[in-house]
């Protein structure tokens, strides 16, 4: 079942002394989150009044948070955004839908399940758990990751010695 809520980031830190704080996006940039007009943190709706992108961070100005005390106790919170405010081009997914799909080998044999997907500066790698317990990474790349399907739910890949 997809969850209501997604976690779309973390606020990491405070931002000057007039409450604004700043969020560490865990989509694919943190223009992303500008989209939205309401955050949720701790399962509480928070207004996002305004807000700027600055390096990979978003400098965020939250309704209720008017100085640097209510700022720092939001630190380390994390922050959610709503599945049904959110529309993705078609063929996009969210990595949380697809955390522990099966993995299936070309034959359709199981290979394990996918614990994770770790960002890198050339492009994803998946943390496969095998039917051993072995973790085996695989690049996000059509030669080793050859179907992701939403539908049944299940990724198929491609391996080669050494993966």
């Amino acid at each position: 079942m997809k969850k209501e809520f997604l976690e779309a980031g973390k606020i990491v830190n405070t931002h000057g002394v007039r409450g604004e704080v700043k969020i560490m996006p865990w989509a694919d940039s943190a223009e992303f989150l500008q989209d939205f007009d309401i955050l949720y943190i701790d399962e509480k709706p928070v207004k996002l009044l305004s807000s700027r992108v600055h390096k990979q961070a978003l400098i965020a100005k939250l309704e209720g948070v008017s100085e640097i005390n209510a700022a720092i106790a939001l630190k380390n919170k994390l922050v959610y955004i709503r599945r049904a405010d959110v529309t993705l081009p078609k063929g996009d997914f969210f990595i949380q839908d697809i955390l522990g799909f099966p993995v299936l080998d070309e034959d359709g044999a199981t290979i394990g399940s996918l614990k994770e997907i770790l960002p890198r500066p050339g492009g994803d790698v998946y943390v496969i758990t095998d039917t051993a317990g072995k973790e085996r990474l695989v690049p996000d790349v059509p030669a080793f990751i050859t179907e992701k399907n939403l539908t049944e739910g299940f990724l198929r890949v491609r391996l080669i010695e050494g993966m």
